[in-house]
């Protein structure tokens, strides 16, 4: 593998036992037996890149905290909603873009190069796939790197937004409590009361970042894209997730259906271990580097 060996960021990685030779062995198997492997990877997957997830025991950040991420009906809403969506996103930004893809993100980047990986479905709204190189590649919650106008449908980047921000916020200044999985940091009412938020520039409409929020369902055409990908394929791997959320837990559903052998790489309990070929509680950096 052409993969980089920087250290990886456990901060927001459970306590596990390092990967079991006989378990690498059967994942091996699985994964040589593959003509054309469906993967699909959550936040386990970029918790080594310092990105917290929700679940993970201990570290997610339902564990830490009492925050929950915003939703979809609230921020369409509520005026206040956006304001303090936007204020923490703002101030959490320059470091959640920054974050770079570890080596789980660049295995699969060159697993898809061999032909080895027939698609992958993310459910993260971090972009590190992207990043990687992957290009077989559906982001099933969308991208916070991208921002839509819910009016006109415009579109731009989530950076040239930031200075849309500055520019309007000239003399805001909010410190950060923690960073949250989808990018926001922990700001009171006190220091969001102030903030400014750009409308569209095009016909002034309501920005919202290109992800699909909590409450929000994914499109049907993309749910049907999905679902092809997947009844091309003849194997699924579920890394770094532990499918609690119906959007992708469906996928594994039809896969069960069409009778494919499951793998599931994850540290701690999904919602699969029941009916998966191949359960395996590891590292997803640690583990997927040693198939080859």
């Amino acid at each position: 593998h052409s993969v980089s060996r920087t250290s990886p960021d456990l901060t927001f990685v459970p306590a596990c036992l390092p990967p079991d030779p006989v378990e690498v062995e059967e994942l091996q198997r699985f994964v040589s037996n593959s003509k054309r492997l469906f993967v699909m990877t959550g936040a386990g997957i970029s918790t080594e890149s310092g990105i917290p997830d929700y679940r993970s025991e201990g570290v997610g950040l339902y564990a830490r905290t009492d925050r929950r991420p915003v939703q979809h009906a609230e921020f369409l809403r509520s005026a206040s909603a956006r304001q303090r969506y936007w204020a923490r996103n703002f101030v959490g930004w320059p470091q959640f873009s920054s974050h770079q893809p570890n080596t789980a993100h660049l295995v699969l980047r060159d697993w898809e190069k061999l032909g080895k990986l027939h698609w992958l479905v993310t459910q993260n709204v971090d972009a590190l796939h992207t990043k990687a190189g992957s290009r077989r590649m559906t982001e099933l919650h969308g991208c916070t790197h991208r921002v839509f106008c819910l009016a006109c449908g415009d579109r731009i980047l989530r950076s040239e937004l930031q200075e849309h921000f500055e520019a309007l916020n000239p003399t805001w200044k909010a410190e950060a409590f923690g960073v949250a999985p989808d990018g926001d940091v922990f700001l009171t009412d006190e220091q969001v009361r102030s903030f400014q938020v750009p409308a569209c520039r095009k016909c002034g409409g309501i920005l919202k970042p290109d992800v699909t929020f909590f409450g929000d369902t994914v499109s049907q055409e993309k749910v049907s894209f999905v679902h092809q990908r997947l009844a091309e394929s003849d194997s699924m791997l579920v890394a770094g997730s532990s499918m609690q959320v119906y959007s992708g837990y469906r996928f594994a559903l039809a896969a069960r259906e069409k009778k494919l052998p499951i793998a599931v790489l994850n540290i701690g309990p999904t919602r699969l271990d029941h009916f998966a070929s191949l359960k395996l509680n590891s590292r997803c950096g640690e583990l997927l580097p040693l198939i080859v």
